[in-house]
């Protein structure tokens, strides 16, 4: 059953059907030609596999995320990361990371942040004499932030699959989010010195504190968020209510930047994604059933480990695992395919599950700026009129620190551990 699985699967992907519904047919193979089950079975798993409270934070942030977009919020938050970071070497670059780390805590998708940011982003770059390569590489770079500092859809998914805890896994993200951040600037600032890009006047107080008042409603949000989830007011699910609840005071009543008659096209530019994002899960869970069934994490614990039992090798063969189908597979699928996979052998050798879910998403998450199947690739070049293969190139010096970061996570657990085990114990 397990050749049907995964042969049906992989010659479906190869002629370029739709990877959900590729997995979705080949477990409809399986079924049909390996196994006495009825073909009800996947109808069944796909509405079990949606059917999680958790997964109603989903929509809820991408709703959020939608309502600052269009509330003119990105504007603000863009102008103060630009009178923050604005007077180093490359300012506009650096400010393009600082605005990509508050917007990710608000978005949680790394695709929301480069159609959220970039085209703003993009226009006063090239305005200021970058280069549109430089510029559009930068903003994809950035928004590889989105999924790691919470609140995170990849780390929501994670934790609905391996019944792990969100707000561990939010807090958990933190410290690997901003250390990316720091080492995307260090890279800029590099860049920018050896090609001589220009930099803004250092701005006075005054005008910090102008783009700060600007921008202070929004950046409450993440405060109240994180907040309530770390002292229990609030689960991670009750706080994207709260946050869509806030996006919509402030957009509407406060900034009145969005109109009753906006929110229609925002409600359904929601509904069409959380479609997509769903369908994608939905699909998936029979083929994860059926790979369940099969135990096949055991099996693949008992391969790994006859190999090795030394969990630093086994995560090495892990993150290059997950950099491999995360360069040619969404990021969501590759998660929701191979956690109950990985999970099984990641515990058996006592790995932390928080530890494991952070470097699991950040391996997906270089996926989405990685050359052939990167989707911010595809966004961004639609928003910059550059080809997607120069692109690809203009990447490529971004990728070398999100690497090393990886790496450093994966073998310095508490970086990822330190911050749930103080705040959520």
């Amino acid at each position: 059953m397990l050749a049907f699985l995964l042969i049906g699967f992989l010659v479906l992907a190869l002629v370029r059907f739709p990877i959900a519904l590729a997995l979705g047919m080949a477990a409809a193979l399986a079924i049909g030609f390996a196994t006495d089950l009825p073909f009800t079975a996947i109808p069944h798993k796909m509405v079990n596999g949606i059917d999680s409270y958790v997964f109603l934070a989903i929509p809820l942030f991408l709703l959020a995320g939608r309502l600052m977009n269009a509330g003119g919020i990105t504007d603000r938050i863009f102008t103060f990361a630009r009178v923050l970071v604005g007077h180093i070497s490359g300012g506009l670059a650096h400010a393009n990371v600082i605005a990509g780390i508050i917007f990710s805590w608000m978005s949680g998708s790394a695709v929301a942040a480069v159609g959220g940011l970039g085209e703003i982003e993009l226009k006063a770059m090239k305005d200021n004499g970058f280069d549109t390569g430089f510029a559009s590489s930068v903003i994809v770079a950035s928004s590889v932030m989105g999924p790691i500092i919470p609140p995170s859809i990849p780390l929501i998914i994670y934790a609905a699959m391996t019944e792990n805890s969100v707000g561990k896994l939010f807090i958990g993200g933190i410290i690997p989010g901003s250390l990316l951040a720091l080492s995307l600037m260090v890279t800029i600032y590099v860049i920018a010195k050896r090609r001589d890009y220009p930099k803004d006047a250092a701005a006075s107080f005054l005008e910090i504190l102008k783009a700060l008042k600007s921008a202070f409603l929004p950046l409450l949000m993440p405060i109240i968020m994180l907040g309530g989830i770390a002292i229990g007011v609030f689960t991670p699910t009750e706080a994207a209510a709260v946050a869509v609840l806030y996006a919509l005071v402030i957009s509407m009543a406060v900034y009145q930047s969005v109109k009753w008659k906006d929110l229609p096209d925002i409600f359904v530019e929601t509904m069409i994604t959380t479609a997509v994002v769903t369908f994608i899960i939905s699909m998936t869970s029979p083929f994860s059933f059926l790979l369940t069934i099969e135990n096949t994490g055991e099996q693949i614990v008992g391969l790994v480990t006859a190999f090795t039992e030394n969990k630093w090798v086994v995560l090495f063969l892990i993150n290059l695992f997950l950099l491999f189908f995360g360069a040619l597979m969404e990021a969501g699928v590759v998660l929701i395919l191979f956690t109950p996979m990985l999970y099984p052998l990641a515990i058996s050798l006592g790995i932390d599950p928080i530890h494991f879910g952070v470097v699991m998403v950040f391996n997906l998450m270089i996926g989405v700026a990685t050359p052939p199947v990167g989707v911010c690739l595809f966004v961004m070049s639609h928003i910059s009129g550059l080809s997607v293969e120069t692109l690809m190139g203009k990447i490529i010096p971004f990728l070398i620190p999100m690497i090393l970061i990886l790496l450093l996570i994966t073998y310095w657990p508490e970086i990822v551990l330190v911050l749930p085990e103080m705040w959520m114990e």
